[in-house]
């Protein structure tokens, strides 16, 4: 079709080249457009896809399924929009996506178009006015036709996409590196038809299918590792295979994030000698493993830095704060506790990063964690603008709201009413809190405590002991007491050293270490001695008799929980004094002094029933019955066992509980009430099962084979 001309100015055709007619996309003129039979540059601007890319099958297969052609307008995914941290792989992710596109037969028949708009780089920045000028050009719009202005220019080149698509020259449009809505948005065809990929460190608020690509696994990254240096120095370089634990500690050291990995490569390309331990080894130190993952001019600490200039003070601020949060993650109402806000307006802040990536949101809403270098990058600018950010005062409040909110959790944890925190709602409520805490609880205790306050560190550590033995946390228990414990000489605080060593030993017997449970708590004992303090005393000895039992110094058991128990008669203290009564108890059980185990359980029951302390009921008739048992009082036996299961399946204590029904289901045998027996032993299983202890799950087996064999002895 030939052009009619300019007629007030006669040199200048608005006829672009005949074939497709568009209205009014150019200064009120109409333009008609003949597309050329072929466009080669479109396809030029791809950048080649890398032959080390894995461990995205199922984002590439995600991507793929949403550019596939359809004809349901309402299936089709137009708009693909990446988003993740900087060096995640979104760049390399849409290449690949883009590179299969274009195989697949009538998907994208008029090509590729590409752009990197380097949109968090201030130096190198493309806007969508210059972007659209160089599309058009290559779409074979000569250059006189192209407007100046963004409206027009935006105008035009969806025309011109709508007329490829309408002609069965469907383009697909990948717009990479945009840190604004604004800066793609022009740059998004309209016609229903053309599809795009767009990647950002920011989730944009476009008409987009949104796609979060999250850190390598570390399979993955091994492999990513292995690929990137072969590529580099050939199949002759078997570092990897030959040192392959090394390999994963690089692959973990990096995180996941493929820009550090491939980093790593390119590290160990340079020196084909160099032993993959070396780099493990260099990589190990956190202080400087950022500063250790550059090479030339490229570096994951450059990387997080172009995302980072882009924070307002406030959220910059926060980012800073949330490593000295010790543990994995933190939820909205610590991160306010950090910056000294309402958590409302945290959780705002705490979007705006996630938005940008900076931090992510956890399966569960209202908590988030950082990357583990992003981690590190974060702690060293922390430390940097310590004084601004006022750093000493944020991580003292952290210390308190820890300590503070876990007090309370813990007044849930005692059974006896009255007690309790209004915090929260009941004892559930508080179980559930401190077991989502549980690693930051920890991980606080052993962290560097706040400057001139070493004692938070101490009183969180012995206030997690009831919840660490209540939900047998053993490793845990003994971290924090051995931290306790540590702070607690380093300030010459006898008495935290007396209650340090005193938690230490509980949890020592706990793991049948019971030599090293005695040495400190004969420590313990000495030390309040020495002090004066006398319920500590009593506390101590009471643990002491119990890791004598377990060694089978009787005698020196009987002494130990005897003593005990005169001291807390002499202060009054009942709950103590029934503790003590019971485990008196149980040692006489062990050398057959039944008649005066039964009535030191029996004290020990009626104490717990006057304080109404429920779990120590229990735990009380429970005791109570097994020494019943052994001098074959069965029912009576039966009775205690039975309220005993009652009361600690009330309460929740699931491993008590199956305690409980163990010794009921021997209790039954007695009788001869063979299946109700073997019903409890086999919810005893199932219970010890459930919490992994293989101990009692082997002696609960063991009693319900016994019953088993008593039945079908009793049935022939």
């Amino acid at each position: 079709m030939a052009g009619t001309g300019d007629r007030e100015n006669p040199g200048v055709s608005n006829t672009v080249s005949g074939g497709v007619f568009f209205h009014a996309v150019i200064q009120g003129r109409n333009i008609t457009v003949v597309l050329p039979p072929e466009i080669t540059p479109a396809l030029s601007g791809l950048p080649p896809a890398s032959a080390t890319f894995t461990g995205r099958t199922r984002d590439l297969d995600y991507l793929l399924d949403g550019l596939k052609p359809s004809e349901d307008r309402q299936e089709a995914v137009l708009v693909a929009a990446v988003a993740g941290l900087a060096g995640v792989g979104k760049t390399e992710l849409v290449i690949q996506t883009a590179t299969r596109a274009l195989r697949e037969p009538g998907w994208f028949p008029g090509g590729v178009l590409f752009t990197d708009l380097h949109g968090y780089d201030i130096e190198r920045r493309l806007e969508p006015e210059r972007v659209l000028d160089g599309w058009l050009r290559a779409l074979g719009i000569p250059a006189k036709h192209i407007p100046l202005d963004l409206p027009d220019r935006t105008r035009l080149y969806r025309s011109v996409l709508a007329a490829y698509a309408a002609q069965g020259r469907r383009i697909l449009v990948v717009i990479d590196n945009a840190s604004t809505a604004e800066q793609a948005r022009s740059l998004l065809p309209t016609d229903g038809t053309t599809a795009a990929l767009i990647t950002s460190r920011h989730t944009l608020d476009l008409d987009a299918r949104l796609h979060d690509l999250d850190a390598l696994t570390e399979a993955a990254s091994t492999d990513l590792l292995c690929r990137a240096l072969r590529q580099a120095r050939g199949p002759g370089d078997t570092r990897i295979d030959d040192e392959p634990e090394h390999a994963m500690a690089i692959a973990r050291l990096c995180a996941g994030l493929p820009l550090a990995l491939r980093i790593a490569a390119a590290l160990l390309a340079d020196t084909p000698t160099r032993p993959l331990a070396s780099l493990a080894t260099a990589l190990a130190d956190t202080h400087t493993r950022l500063h250790r993952l550059r090479r030339q001019d490229v570096a994951v600490r450059a990387a997080f830095d172009l995302s980072y200039q882009h924070l307002e003070p406030a959220q910059a601020r926060l980012f800073r704060l949330v490593p000295l949060n010790a543990g994995p993650d933190l939820s909205t109402e610590t991160a306010a506790h950090l910056v000294g806000s309402d958590s409302a307006d945290t959780e705002e802040l705490l979007q705006d990063l996630a938005r940008a990536h900076l931090i992510e949101p956890a399966a569960i809403w209202g908590r988030w964690r950082l990357h583990d270098l992003v981690r590190l990058y974060a702690d060293q600018l922390g430390e940097i603008y310590a004084e601004a950010d006022q750093r000493d005062a944020a991580q003292s409040r952290l210390h308190d709201h820890y300590c503070t909110a876990a007090a309370a959790a813990n007044s849930h944890l005692n059974f006896r009413p009255g007690l309790n925190s209004p915090r929260f709602s009941g004892r559930d409520g508080a179980l559930v809190w401190l077991d989502t805490e549980r690693h930051n609880l920890t991980a606080t205790v052993i962290a560097p405590p706040p400057l001139g306050r070493p004692g938070t560190s101490t009183d969180l550590a012995f206030t997690l002991v009831t919840y660490l033995h209540y939900r047998r946390h053993f490793d845990d228990w003994l971290t924090v007491t051995t931290t306790a414990l540590a702070i607690s000489r380093e300030l010459g605080d006898r008495g935290g050293e007396g209650t340090a060593l005193n938690n230490l030993g509980f949890a020592l017997r706990e793991v049948r270490r019971f030599d090293d449970a005695i040495d400190a708590l004969i420590e313990a004992v000495g030390l309040f001695r020495e002090l004066g303090d006398r319920d500590g005393e009593g506390v101590a000895l009471n643990n002491l008799g119990l890791a004598l039992r377990e060694v089978r110094r009787f005698e020196d058991a009987f002494d130990a929980h005897i003593e005990a128990v005169g001291i807390f008669r002499e202060l009054g203290d009942r709950l103590n004094e029934g503790q003590a009564l019971g485990n008196l108890g149980s040692a006489l059980k062990e050398v057959r002094r039944f008649e005066e185990a039964i009535d030191a359980h029996t004290q020990n029951v009626a104490i717990f029933r006057e304080l109404s302390d429920r779990h120590r009921e229990g735990r009380a008739l429970n005791r109570l019955g097994i020494t019943l048992r052994e001098v074959r009082r069965f029912e009576d036996a039966i009775d205690a066992l039975t309220e005993a299961v009652g009361v600690f399946r009330e309460l929740g204590d699931r491993h008590s509980e199956g305690q409980a029904l163990g010794n009921l289901g021997s209790a039954l045998t007695g009788v001869k009430r063979f299946e109700d027996a073997i019903r409890a032993h086999t919810q005893a299983v199932g219970i010890f099962r459930e919490l992994s202890d293989r101990h009692r799950e082997r002696w609960a087996l063991w009693n319900t084979s016994v019953a088993h064999n008593e039945l079908w002895l009793g049935a022939t």
